[in-house]
């Protein structure tokens, strides 16, 4: 068992660790400033910098510019929206105006960008400050953190161990205080893992909830959404980001419930129990926890019903045949490379799409269909909710694809808890649960119906009420 170095946020000005609510209202009521919270903001980056590398590129200059900017529209009454002026960062894989978005590569174009993501846009307008770009594994192929690019990602409880990925960068920098909101992408597991990994809080919302464009290599299992230390801020950070844009066709017409979550408690829902997933592979002590978990959700009153995923044992050839046709498209993009110069998993995995055959590609989008709309009829007609641990395993040794000894293949054996709610698409969320023996965060994952993004946040704020905040 590795036991826990952390990385203190202890020295942190309080400012850094307040909720984007109370940010604002001491901005509104002019005790605290923008700018002065910004400047700890940065000087958090750095250190999540110096101590994990969770940043391809911090901005001072523009950062302190938003602020300043904010910190007037305050004092005049007259904010852009309820989160003016809150520190944010944005992973690198979201098009951010100004900024050189690498995907965490070497062979792509260090042109800025020339506008912004909707997601970025959005957040733009609402007065947000953006401190930074946080890392990514190249492409985002990968639930760790590491690239050629910028190097290796740590976590903060434990410099030797990953903080999981894709978007390991983003759960550092709000692990650390970094920031309040902090943009990440799911494609497998992306936003859930690295959250339980840190002990944040950060959801999956339901596909399309969020638009993304340029679309995803990965196509539809690729989501955007928040990475916070707290539900409520992952809560006011997806308000603002929500709703439909005409560059996302994949959005579809249909327009998404506004999201106005209600105080709930698991008294009377049904609650699936989801113990095992696709590859079977849990380790002990996760298991454990998830039991505590779960005695806590029957002590408040749920139903906890035994739970096994439809059509489970083709899940993983189903995923695989999106993700590696994704990954081959991807890399297809980048023209003649030098193979030398791209992460040696990634190449090998996109290899394997090389000679596959399109028939076989539809017919796997056609069993996803079926897997979902499965889905989507248990948790709409059986059960209120579905919990799960936020990751099967316990970080392990930073730069590795795999724990040691563990007999898998790839990371995507190890992400079993994850990558079936991107085939479904439904809404997901980690929020911390407890510690392991060795000092690590533990996780639940609550997840509901498509649509049912602030059901899944009520329960998470209820769940952060009752249980101990494991902060660094």
């Amino acid at each position: 068992m590795l036991d826990a170095k952390k990385t203190p946020v202890s020295g942190a000005d309080d400012r850094c660790l307040l909720t984007s609510a109370e940010l604002t209202a001491a901005y509104a009521a002019g005790s605290l400033s923008p700018v002065e919270v910004t400047e700890k903001a940065l000087e958090r980056a750095e250190a999540a910098q110096e101590s994990c590398n969770a940043f391809t590129l911090i901005d001072h200059d523009g950062a302190l510019e938003m602020a300043r900017a904010a910190e007037a529209r305050w004092q005049a009454g007259a904010p852009l929206s309820p989160v003016d002026g809150v520190p944010s960062t944005i992973k690198d894989i979201v098009s951010i105006k100004g900024w050189s978005v690498r995907y965490g590569s070497t062979l792509t174009d260090a042109t800025p960008c020339a506008v912004d993501a909707p997601s970025v846009a959005r957040m733009r307008a609402a007065g947000l400050v953006f401190l930074g770009m946080t890392t990514t594994p190249e492409f985002g192929w990968k639930a760790i953190t590491d690239c050629l690019y910028s190097g290796i990602t740590r976590n903060p409880w434990n410099t030797d161990v990953t903080p999981g990925g894709s978007s390991g960068g983003a759960a550092v920098a709000a692990a650390m205080g970094a920031g309040v909101f902090h943009l990440g992408s799911d494609g497998g597991g992306s936003i859930r893992i690295p959250s339980a990994f840190t002990g944040i809080s950060g959801i999956k919302p339901t596909f399309g909830r969020v638009p993304a464009y340029p679309a995803s290599p990965f196509g539809t299992v690729a989501h955007i959404g928040p990475m916070c230390r707290r539900p409520e801020d992952a809560e006011a950070m997806l308000a603002v980001m929500s709703g439909r844009d005409l560059s996302d066709w994949f959005q579809g017409a249909a327009e998404f419930p506004a999201l106005s979550p209600k105080d709930v408690t698991p008294k009377g829902k049904k609650i699936g129990v989801w113990r095992s997933p696709p590859s079977g592979y849990v380790e002990a002590e996760v298991a454990a926890q998830f039991e505590k978990s779960l005695a806590d959700l029957a002590e408040a009153g749920a139903e906890l019903i035994e739970f096994e995923l439809p059509m489970r044992d083709q899940l993983l050839d189903i995923f695989n045949w999106h993700w590696i046709s994704g990954a081959r498209r991807r890399l297809d993009m980048l023209g003649d490379f030098d193979a030398g110069q791209i992460d040696q998993g990634l190449y090998q995995m996109a290899e394997q799409a090389r000679d596959w055959r399109v028939s076989d590609y539809i017919a796997n989008v056609n069993l996803r269909a079926a897997y979902g709309s499965e889905m989507d009829r248990l948790l709409a007609e059986e059960l209120d909710y579905l919990v799960a641990p936020g990751a099967a395993i316990q970080p392990f040794t930073a730069g590795e694809e795999l724990p040691e000894n563990s007999g898998l293949s790839r990371w995507i054996e190890w992400a079993g808890f994850s990558y079936p709610i991107n085939l479904s698409q439904q809404p997901a969320m980690s929020v911390p649960a407890g510690l392991s023996t060795g000092g690590l965060p533990h996780s639940l994952q609550i997840i509901a119906g498509r649509g049912a993004d602030s059901r899944v946040l009520a329960l998470a704020k209820w769940w952060q009420a009752r249980h101990p905040e494991y902060f660094l």
